[in-house]
C-alpha cells in the first residue's frame, strides 16, 4: 500500500519487504484548466506549464547541483546568480525527463508529467539535502489547477511498477494566489536516507526566487 503524505510528515525509505529503496521516481502529475464553450458544446483548454526542479545541498549547506528547465533564459538566472539549466546531475544520479508544457487533457491518464529519476547509490557523498519544487510559468495559481500531486514510486517515467508515497499539493484554499511549492526534500541521518513532505507555497514568481527561499529559510 503507498503511502499517502500529509504536510510535514517524515518518512523512511523502506519498503514493506524491509528493503531500502534506492532506485526511485520522484513524479509530478498535473492537469490543463478545462471548461465548457458556449451552450456546453465545446470545450475550451488552456494548458498549465508546471516546472519540476530540485536543488542539491552539500553539508556545508551550500548549494553543490542543481536540475532545473534548460528553457529558462540565462539572463534572468544571472540576476539570481544560477546557473543554465541541466537535466542530469553531476554524479548522474538525478535524471529530468525534460518540460512537460501543458499538463494532461482528457483527465489523469496515470502518467507523471515530468518526473526526476533518482539512484541515491550513486549520489554523492557530500549531498545531505535534495529539495524538489515546482514552479509555474504561467499565471495561473495553484488552486485553479485540477490536480496536482507529487508521488515517489518504482518503476520508470512510462511505468509504474510500485507506488511508494504520494503528496496532494493542489486545489486547496492555502494555493490561492500562489505559483510556486516547495514539495518536499530528501535528506540524509545518520547515514540513512528520509523524505520530508513540506508542500509549502510561496509567492514566488520565478524559480530563481524559490532557490533562495531554500536558502534562507530551509537550511
Amino acid at each position: 500500500m503507498a503511502i499517502n503524505l500529509t504536510k510535514g510528515q517524515k518518512i523512511d525509505l523502506r519498503k514493506s519487504s524491509g528493503e531500502t529503496l534506492t532506485n526511485f521516481c520522484v513524479g509530478v502529475n498535473w492537469g490543463a484548466i478545462e471548461t465548457k464553450g458556449f451552450l456546453g458544446l465545446s470545450k475550451n483548454v488552456k494548458e498549465i506549464d508546471l516546472d519540476l526542479s530540485c536543488v542539491l545541498i552539500d553539508d556545508q549547506n551550500k548549494i553543490c547541483d542543481h536540475l532545473y528547465s534548460p528553457l529558462y533564459r540565462i539572463e534572468v538566472l544571472q540576476q539570481f546568480g544560477l546557473p543554465k539549466g541541466k537535466l542530469i546531475t553531476v554524479d548522474g544520479a538525478l535524471k529530468h525527463t525534460g518540460d512537460d508544457l501543458a499538463g494532461d487533457t482528457g483527465g489523469d491518464d496515470g502518467l507523471d508529467n515530468e518526473i526526476i529519476t533518482v539512484d541515491l547509490s550513486r549520489v554523492d557523498a557530500k549531498v545531505s539535502q535534495i529539495f524538489f519544487f515546482l514552479n509555474n510559468a504561467g499565471n495561473e495559481d495553484f488552486s485553479q489547477i485540477p490536480y496536482a500531486k507529487i508521488r515517489m514510486y518504482e518503476g520508470t517515467p512510462t511505468k509504474v511498477n510500485s507506488e511508494f508515497a504520494s503528496y496532494n499539493v493542489a486545489a486547496d484554499r492555502q494555493y490561492v494566489n500562489k505559483r510556486s511549492i516547495i514539495m518536499g526534500k530528501l535528506y540524509k541521518r545518520n547515514g540513512e536516507w528520509k523524505f520530508s513532505a513540506i508542500g509549502d507555497p510561496t509567492n514566488d514568481t520565478f524559480l530563481g526566487q524559490t532557490i533562495h527561499k531554500i536558502v534562507e529559510s530551509y537550511l
